[in-house]
């Protein structure tokens, strides 16, 4: 449908290529980072548990209490960093708290007395922590007591390295993506580059330009595509060849025995003299020579809609020998038919169609405009466009009538004679020259016709 965005195939193809590929990418991102974050982890664990196993020995029994052997300097240096902070805490028993700092969590399972420590995550002032806790026993056999030793280290420092490590290996994967992109989307354009070409040459060929499509490099695939192009153009040339030996058939087949009537109608009034039967092949010989018309226009509409070659030609030339041509038509209508424009005005073109394109215009305005009116043909240019124009001071046409004057079979009056394909053929050969026609009411009456040919 015209109202919706048809789908590009380069744009189709740069989304299934691009899209995974920045998929990926923030994958390889995502999992580059939990493995760092990964291997971080498993330092401070190792970390984590020298410390709580040091930190453990250096708490040592003294009778039924215990003496912890931890000097301030040491406890300066565990804290010194607020962004990397070693926290600790020994209470015993486990959750009572004898040092450091006692809102440590605890683990949500107590490890096993005297076996490994136990490590897991936690908070603290809202940082997360990995904490290492171990558990002791110490006294008497008699009277075992219990000692938990925790230390607990920010996981912020780590998370930092980690992501200038997931930094400084995707931005290389960063820059090695957008040089992949660039040769993606140039490999497209290289590929799609067939299709370009053979898009330029189905738009600048000409309307009636039937002859096959030439592709000697390109893919198989646009081969195949041209092949079948190839095929369709063929078909059409000969159904426009079946079309074009019927319309000579008929106009050969119904010229022929509408001529002869109307011939033999001019017999049958000169040889009477009875007023009625005058009256009466008068009305056929005038029903006759609309037919015969109609034929005419009949024939020259599909022959315009079938054919245009284009030849060089002088427009100016053409349109002062149709003046000629139609000038006694017009001193016998009482109408001044006359030439004003351009000396000469070279353009590609059908002559035969354009003269046809001229007639119905001239035999329109003698048509229709009353004895001592004038009738003007003018060439010019505007732009890269020539234009042929008719006008004449006649009594012109209404607004509305303006609108449908290039439908097929619409009459202005009911004068005998036209038969309402007179414009259409005209705008069917300006639009066969690559142009179109139109028509405007000229003041203070009168009509013109301009017909702009590229």
């Amino acid at each position: 449908m015209t109202g919706l965005s048809r789908p590009s195939l380069r744009r189709q193809l740069l989304l299934w290529l691009l899209l995974p590929q920045l998929a990926l990418w923030a994958g390889g991102g995502l999992l580059t980072y939990r493995i760092a974050m990964s291997y971080a982890e498993k330092g401070i664990d190792q970390s984590l548990t020298q410390s709580v196993r040091a930190l453990a020995r250096q708490v040592k029994p003294v009778g039924s209490g215990l003496l912890i052997d931890f000097p301030k300097a040491a406890q300066d240096v565990l804290e010194q960093d607020p962004a990397d902070r070693v926290s600790y805490m020994v209470s015993s028993p486990p959750g009572q708290f004898l040092l450091g700092n006692q809102r440590l969590p605890p683990p949500e399972q107590p490890p096993e007395v005297g076996g490994a420590p136990v490590l897991y995550r936690g908070l603290l002032d809202g940082r997360p922590l990995r904490i290492a806790a171990l558990d002791l026993s110490y006294g008497e056999s008699s009277a075992p007591r219990m000692l938990r030793v925790q230390v607990g280290k920010g996981l912020s420092v780590q998370q930092a390295i980690a992501g200038e490590l997931v930094a400084d290996l995707l931005a290389p994967l960063l820059l090695l993506g957008l040089v992949l992109s660039l040769l993606v989307y140039g490999g497209i354009r290289r590929g799609l580059a067939p299709l370009t070409r053979l898009t330029a040459q189905l738009e600048n060929r000409s309307v009636n330009a039937l002859s096959p499509i030439g592709m000697t490099q390109a893919p198989s695939e646009v081969h195949a595509l041209v092949q079948a192009i190839n095929g369709l153009l063929g078909e059409v040339v000969r159904n426009v060849d079946q079309e074009k030996r019927f319309i000579n058939d008929a106009a050969h087949q119904l010229r022929t025995p509408l001529a002869g009537l109307i011939s033999q109608v001019e017999l049958a009034q000169r040889e009477t003299t009875d007023p009625v039967l005058g009256a009466r092949l008068a009305k056929v010989l005038s029903g006759a020579d609309r037919s015969a018309h109609l034929v005419h226009q009949l024939l020259t509409l599909a022959r315009t809609e079938t054919t245009a070659r284009r030849e060089p030609l002088d427009l100016a030339d053409l349109a002062r020998e149709v003046a000629r041509e139609w000038t006694p038509k017009a001193m016998a209508a009482g109408v001044d038919l006359g030439y004003e424009g351009d000396a000469h005005r070279p353009i590609q073109g059908d002559a035969v169609q354009l003269r046809e394109a001229l007639a119905n215009l001239i035999d329109n305005a003698l048509r229709y405009t009353p004895r001592g009116s004038s009738v003007t043909l003018r060439v010019d240019a505007v732009g890269e466009s020539s234009r042929l124009i008719v006008e004449d001071n006649g009594p012109g046409l209404s607004d509305d009538e303006l609108g449908h004057v290039f439908q097929r079979f619409w009459r202005a009056s009911e004068q005998p004679g036209g038969c309402g394909l007179g414009l259409a053929i005209v705008r069917e050969i300006s639009r066969r020259h690559g142009g179109d026609a139109t028509v405007k009411a000229l003041q203070p009456h009168g009509l013109q016709v301009v017909l702009s040919l590229s």
